[in-house]
């Protein structure tokens, strides 16, 4: 494969990911909010919650797996996915029929919990879609993932606008996620054909042998849950649908933009597991890196609080004035995600995925008792001071892990620049509050990186040398990562 190939993907996916997380998520959340209301969308939040849930609790660890088992040579290809697609359907159905069972333990309204129902049966057609991602991932072909998320996405709007049109209902709403599911999973199986062709083989040895290497992934997955989404759980069961639906469109910003720092790591990670054992590049790489981090999180965050009424306006119309300051302290703790990422990707090119998984389950479970603790007291803006908690000690954490086990500590010689740079956005920002948002936001960031070119923040040199030319050997050694 050509690093052609390869950075072709990487811009292609990073550019579809924008438009498909960013703007047609709030789309759709836009119109959610304005046709179902704060509850409605509480409970509709509910619904999403647990599908996080079901989904952590099928992955199981399988798609990693695969995609490592299959890209080795000589293996029986076909076979090993019929199997594995086999494994991922029944552990899907499994769950379908299982969740009935435990709804009765939940006091919500009927039909929240027909719609968790629903989501359940959305997780079939999940997971096989992540099952085929794998085959993508092995021939560099992740434009086809993007692409089908892509169409998928355009289906859940198209499909979300023509139930508010027929005034379907909140079960109208929740359906909609197993229709654009199941079309992300036929169109990911039919172009999946150009690859790799199976059927589907039920074999219960291997899929002990094979679940014995994934589930410790799964369990990661499982604490990724408890970490990220728990908080909704306890707050719909604690203090019911408005105040879940007042958090929910919050989250709902942060969420979107959570995807840009686990990019960037994932465009760094393969260049520092190249340079781990040569010190000097990986620490000037890891700095530069650090640096790249904190240059873009300050405006998300800086533009996000001082216009968080405004986004709360257009995402939700009115009716949630009362997620702005939900939403402000749910953008200062995207600071500690852009960090946090930076320390857990760190910790993966140094191998130390058992101490980073150990971590974060030790952080998951004072997550859950400081949810228990702050949303009996402070409802929705609990669950958002627990979040701020929680992602900054996730960043501290992680860094003491990778100073104590990297021997790193990132250089802090450049950051008064970005500081300086920041003053001066606000500025601006405050400056220019009368004209429209558009306009400051615009003139605000303009000046923003005006600042970081004269005070020289990050060099254009350092940026390139992050990316650049490497001999063959090298680019085949990040094509086997990638």
């Amino acid at each position: 494969m050509s690093t052609r190939k390869i950075a072709y993907n990487i811009v292609f996916n990073s550019f579809m990911k924008v438009v498909t997380t960013v703007v047609l998520s709030l789309v759709s959340i836009r119109l959610i909010t304005g046709y179902l209301g704060k509850e409605g969308f509480g409970d509709y939040a509910t619904v999403l919650a647990f599908f996080a849930f079901f989904s952590a609790i099928a992955d199981l660890g399988i798609g990693s797996i695969t995609a490592r088992e299959i890209s080795r040579e000589g293996v029986d290809e076909g076979g090993i996915l019929g199997r594995v697609a086999s494994l991922r359907i029944a552990s899907s159905v499994a769950l379908f029929l299982i969740i009935p069972l435990f709804l009765p333990l939940f006091s919500y309204p009927a039909p929240v919990k027909v719609g968790i129902w629903i989501a359940s049966g959305a997780i079939v057609f999940s997971s096989f879609s992540i099952f085929l991602n794998g085959i993508f991932q092995k021939n560099i072909a992740m434009d086809r993932i993007a692409m089908t998320e892509f169409m998928g996405k355009i289906v859940q709007v198209s499909a979300v606008y023509l139930v508010v049109s027929l005034n379907l209902g909140f079960l109208g709403i929740a359906s909609t996620l197993v229709i654009s599911l199941s079309f992300n999973a036929l169109t990911a199986f039919l172009l999946s054909r150009k690859y790799a062709k199976f059927r589907l083989i039920a074999d219960v040895p291997f899929w002990k042998r094979f679940l014995s290497d994934s589930l410790p992934l799964g369990g990661s997955a499982l604490i990724t849950f408890f970490y990220f989404k728990m908080d909704t759980i306890l707050l719909s069961v604690l203090k019911g649908s408005a105040a879940v639906g007042t958090y929910g469109v919050a989250y709902k910003v942060m969420e979107n933009l959570t995807f840009f720092p686990a990019l960037l790591a994932g465009l760094i990670l393969p260049l520092l597991s190249r340079v781990l054992f040569d010190k000097e590049r990986f620490r000037d790489i890891a700095d530069t890196t650090f640096r790249v981090f904190s240059i873009i999180a300050t405006p998300i965050v800086l533009g996000g609080v001082f216009f968080s009424d405004k986004i709360i306006g257009i995402v939700s119309g009115s009716g949630f004035q009362d997620s702005i300051p939900v939403l402000n302290l749910l953008l200062f703790s995207l600071i500690f995600i852009f960090f946090g990422n930076f320390f857990n990707m760190l910790l993966i090119v140094g191998n130390h995925q058992k101490e980073l998984m150990k971590t974060l389950l030790i952080v998951a479970m004072i997550n859950i008792v400081a949810n228990l603790f702050l949303i009996p007291k402070l409802s929705y803006l609990g669950a958002a001071w627990t979040s701020l908690g929680t992602e900054f000690l996730v960043a501290i954490l992680t860094g003491a892990l990778v100073s104590r086990l990297l021997n790193y500590r990132p250089s802090f010689g450049k950051i008064g620049r970005v500081a300086i740079s920041a003053v001066i956005m606000s500025m601006v920002l405050i400056g220019t509050k009368s004209l429209p948002f558009v306009v400051s936001g615009f003139l605000s960031v303009l000046a923003y990186l005006a600042m970081l070119w004269i005070f020289q923040a990050v060099s254009s040199a350092e940026v390139a040398g992050l990316f650049s030319k490497r001999s063959d050997q090298e680019a085949a050694f990040v094509e086997e990562i990638l």
